[in-house]
């Protein structure tokens, strides 16, 4: 019994490890997001003044 409790507790850890992976993950796709969508933005306007 004890060592199922020891099993479970080192899946628990890399499950813990693995979310806190997939969190700084997550933040760092939207940070990478938001910055295409002001070059996306940019690009756009300079194409639009260089147009007229």
């Amino acid at each position: 019994m004890l060592k199922l409790a020891g099993v479970f507790f080192v899946i628990m850890i890399i499950a813990g490890v693995l979310g806190f992976v997939v969190d700084v993950a997550g933040g760092l796709a939207k940070i990478a997001f938001f910055i295409c969508l002001i070059g996306l933005a940019g690009t756009l306007v300079m194409k639009t003044i260089g147009k007229s």
